[in-house]
C-alpha cells in the first residue's frame, strides 16, 4: 500500500500544489480562515482583487460541504471549503478536508500532489481530523489488474502547535486512515478474490505485519471444536469456513476488550435465495470481519494499554445440494442447539459459535460487529448504523467512542417480547421469528451467546456499503465504518 507523508508544519512549504482553506462566518460576513497572508498577497496582486471576492463570485459557500477550487496562481491552487460554524467540531473539518481532497481528484491530476491544509488547526482532536479527511478523502480503489493512481504524495497540516499531542494526532491519523482504507480495499475485493481461504490468509499476514499472535482454525479444526453455526453457513460452498483469531496482549494492560466480526464473503442467501438485484452487493456482508481485524491491527500500531482479542468468523453461504435447510436444528459452540428459520439469517449463526468462544476469553467488553440485518437499514437508513447492548452503561460507552471518532451510530432496544420469537419446539432456541423488529431479534439471539458479560452488538448493513456516489470522506463500495469508533473505544478504556 502507498504510504502517504504527513507532517505539521507553521507555515505552508514553497512545494505545495494545492492548499486548503476554509470559508466561515465572522459576525455575520463571509470570511477565509487561516489564508497565508504572503499567498494572500500574491493572489491579490495577480487577480486585482481579493481570494475572497474571487471565491465568492465563483460560488464558495460557508456551509458545510461547499467547495471551490481558485484559478491556478502560480502553480499552487487554493481550494476553499465550506467550514459552517466558527467553533468547528473535529468532523467538521474531517468532511471539508476530505470535499477539499476530492475536488481535486476531479481535476485528474498527472502525478500525486502536495496538499496543506491551512485551518487555523491547533487542538489535537481537529489537528488529527484534518489529517484523516484528507487521507479518507483521497481513497480510490485500485481496479483488478491495474496499478494504483494515487492522488496525494504528502499532506501538510498547518499549526502554531509544536506539543506532542499535535505530532501524536497526526501519528494517529496516520495509522487510523490506513485502517479504515485497508478495510475499504478487503470490502471492494471481488468475492471470486477474496473468500475464506485467502481473507483468512491476508489477515494473518497483515496481522503478523502488526507483530500480533494469529492463529486459523480450517473446516477441520471447526468440526473437531463444535463450531456447527460456522460450519452449517459454510456447507454449501466448495470453499470451507474458517475463523481467524487475533490477540494484542502488551504490558501493563489492565482492561481486556473482545472484538467479533462477521465475515460472510458472499451472502446469496442460501437456500432462503435473494433476489438477484440484492445479492450484487453481497461481496461487502464481511464489513465486520474486515472491520475488526483492522481496528486490532490499528490499536496495536498505536500502542494502546489494553488487551484485545478478535474473532473473525469467515464464510461462504451459498445454495447446493449439501447446503443447510431451514428448520435444520445446528449445535453450536458449546452445545446450545438451535433451529434455523431462514438460511439468510446466516450471520447470526456465524457471530454466535463466535461470540461464545470470545466469552470463554473472560473480556471485560465483548463488541461484535456486522452488517447483519435489512431490517436495520429500514429503521435508520443507509448513513447510521445500529447499536444494541447489554445494558445503557455499554451502550453509552459506545455512544460515547463513536461520537469522539465522528461516526453516527443510534441505541435500539432489545425488548422482551422479541425473546418469544426465539423459542423453539426441537430445540433450545430458534435462530429468528417474523420480519417486525427483525434487528432486535437478532441482537437477542446473539445476547444469549455473551454468557452474562457487559456485550454491544453494532449493526452495521446500512453504513458499510455505499452504493451511491462519494460525500464527504465517505467512498463508493466499502466505507470502513466503525473502525474508527473500535479505535476510539479501546483508547476509552486503556487501563
Amino acid at each position: 500500500m502507498f504510504v502517504v507523508s504527513v507532517s505539521l508544519s507553521k507555515s505552508v512549504p514553497r512545494d505545495a500544489d494545492a492548499v486548503i482553506v476554509g470559508l466561515t462566518q465572522v459576525s455575520g460576513t463571509p470570511a477565509l480562515v487561516d489564508l497565508p497572508s504572503a499567498l494572500e498577497k500574491d493572489l491579490t496582486k495577480r487577480w486585482g482583487t481579493s481570494p475572497l471576492a474571487v471565491a465568492l463570485d465563483l460560488g464558495a459557500k460557508t456551509k458545510s460541504g461547499s467547495t471551490v477550487i481558485l484559478p491556478t496562481a502560480g502553480g499552487v491552487r487554493l481550494v476553499v471549503v465550506g467550514l459552517g460554524d466558527v467553533d468547528v467540531t473535529p468532523e467538521q473539518v474531517r468532511r471539508a478536508v476530505a470535499n477539499g481532497v476530492r475536488a481535486l481528484a476531479r481535476l485528474e491530476p498527472a502525478s500525486p500532489l502536495h496538499v496543506v491544509v491551512s485551518l487555523d488547526l491547533v487542538e489535537p482532536e481537529v489537528i488529527k481530523g484534518a489529517a484523516e479527511g484528507a487521507l479518507l478523502g483521497a481513497y480510490t480503489y485500485t481496479k483488478v489488474g491495474s496499478e494504483p493512481d494515487e492522488l496525494l504524495r504528502v499532506v501538510t497540516v498547518v499549526s502554531p502547535s509544536t506539543k506532542l499531542e499535535a505530532k501524536d494526532a497526526v501519528t494517529a491519523a496516520v495509522a487510523i486512515a490506513a485502517g479504515v482504507n485497508q478495510t475499504r480495499d478487503w470490502i471492494n475485493t471481488p468475492a471470486n478474490i477474496l473468500y475464506p481461504e485467502t481473507f483468512a490468509a491476508a489477515a494473518v499476514a497483515t496481522s503478523k505485519k502488526a507483530k500480533l499472535e494469529v492463529e486459523v482454525l480450517d473446516e477441520k479444526a471447526l468440526a473437531k471444536a463444535g463450531y456447527g453455526g460456522i460450519l452449517a453457513v459454510g456447507m454449501g460452498s466448495e470453499r470451507p469456513p474458517r475463523l481467524v483469531r487475533i490477540s494484542y496482549a502488551p504490558r501493563g494492560a489492565r482492561n481486556h476488550l473482545a472484538l467479533i466480526g462477521k465475515g460472510i464473503t458472499f451472502d446469496t442467501g442460501g437456500i432462503n435465495i435473494k433476489p438477484g438485484d440484492s445479492m450484487y452487493t453481497m461481496k461487502c456482508d464481511m464489513s465486520g470481519a474486515a472491520t475488526v481485524i483492522s481496528a486490532i491491527q490499528v490499536i496495536a500500531e498505536l500502542g494502546l494499554k489494553i488487551s484485545v482479542t478478535v474473532y473473525a468468523a469467515m464464510a461462504e453461504n451459498m445454495p447446493s445440494g449439501s447446503a443447510q435447510r431451514p428448520s435444520d436444528v445446528i449445535t453450536m459452540y458449546g452445545g446450545t442447539t438451535v433451529e434455523n428459520y431462514n438460511s439468510d439469517a446466516e450471520g447470526r449463526l456465524v457471530m454466535a459459535d463466535a461470540l461464545a468462544r470470545a466469552a470463554e476469553d473472560k473480556p471485560d467488553l465483548l463488541v461484535d460487529v456486522a452488517t447483519l440485518t435489512g431490517a436495520c437499514v429500514v429503521a435508520l437508513g443507509e448513513r447510521t448504523a445500529g447499536l444494541m447492548a447489554s445494558d445503557d452503561q455499554t451502550a453509552d460507552r459506545l455512544l460515547d467512542a463513536a461520537e469522539a471518532a465522528g461516526e453516527a451510530f443510534w441505541q435500539l432496544p432489545i425488548t422482551d417480547e422479541v425473546g418469544d420469537q426465539l423459542i423453539s419446539k426441537v430445540a433450545d432456541l430458534r435462530s429468528g421469528g417474523h420480519r417486525w423488529g427483525g434487528a432486535l431479534t437478532a441482537a437477542a439471539f446473539l445476547q444469549r451467546f455473551t454468557d452474562g458479560i457487559d456485550w454491544a452488538h453494532l449493526d452495521i448493513a446500512g453504513p458499510a456499503f455505499n452504493e451511491k456516489e462519494p460525500y464527504d470522506y465517505v467512498p463508493s463500495g466499502g466505507t470502513g465504518v466503525a473502525v474508527r469508533t473500535l479505535v476510539a473505544l479501546a483508547q476509552s478504556l486503556q487501563g
